[in-house]
């Protein structure tokens, strides 16, 4: 007899489902039993065709997390389309093709694009998910952090200081929602040979050996390392557990 999958009947949206790491959550998700909706600037139509099991329970919808017409769109387009808002998986980064370098030489308007993208997207998300999620009194937020914020890594301020936010987010939000039965937890990567890093060598070639290195398990992490903590967090198992970071990486640093 087949196992019962875990997120039947469950609606999820993955911002930055398109590419990299998101990929990888998109179809975790779908092939636990629930609908996935790839909300991505990147476009997402050939995934959604390719991971589909056959129950047409992945769709695109073009989305820009920083602007919030478009996450209004979204949020409108997905209660129209699957009548409910069950997980939702803030992945959308600036990351991988950001250049590394001292925090003097960062334009004011990089680190704009950065802060609109990885910190006010996921405000934005939640602020139009959470009263889909609040009818119901049931949802699951799951911010992508970094542990990055841990280790405080150099030469690399706006990205890091924009994950640093994302926890500040996700223990304020655990406050808020809990009274409504929503868990707000944080997925803390390290560094993970995605396809959207093996293409930009600059960090592959200074982060990846002293990354290894610093792990008590001593290899590279690919984007399955993280599917059973997302997992965990997107279903039942988690139901008590809330405003918490749980860092998959190896035991690179300690939470």
């Amino acid at each position: 007899m087949a196992a019962m999958k875990r997120l039947t009947d469950k609606v999820a949206i993955v911002t930055g489902g398109a590419v990299g790491i998101g990929q990888a959550y998109v179809r975790a998700l779908a092939a636990e039993g629930a609908t996935v909706i790839i909300a991505d600037i990147a476009d997402g139509s050939a995934l959604a065709t390719a991971a589909d099991d056959g129950r047409g329970a992945i769709m695109f919808v073009e989305t820009d997390v920083s602007d919030e017409e478009a996450v209004r769109h979204l949020v409108d387009s997905v209660v129209s389309a699957a009548g409910r808002i069950d997980i939702v998986v803030n992945n959308a980064a600036v990351f991988s093709n950001l250049p590394m370098g001292p925090f003097t030489d960062i334009d004011v308007e990089l680190w704009a694009r950065v802060m609109a993208v990885n910190v006010q997207g996921p405000f934005l998300v939640a602020k139009h998910v959470a009263p889909v999620m609040i009818a119901r009194r049931s949802g699951k937020i799951i911010n992508i952090g970094s542990v990055t914020f841990n280790r405080g890594a150099p030469n690399f301020l706006h990205y890091v200081t924009s994950k640093g936010a994302i926890v500040a987010m996700t223990r304020s939000l655990s406050r808020e929602l809990g009274e409504h039965g929503i868990c707000v937890n944080t997925l803390s990567p390290g560094f993970v040979l995605s396809d959207s890093i093996l293409a930009n060598p600059e960090h592959v070639e200074i982060a990846r050996v002293p990354v290894r290195n610093s792990r008590a398990l001593k290899r590279d992490a690919y984007p399955d390392d993280l599917i059973g903590a997302l997992i965990f967090l997107a279903s039942s198992e988690s139901d008590f557990v809330t405003g918490q970071t749980i860092a998959v990486d190896g035991g690179s640093v300690n939470t």
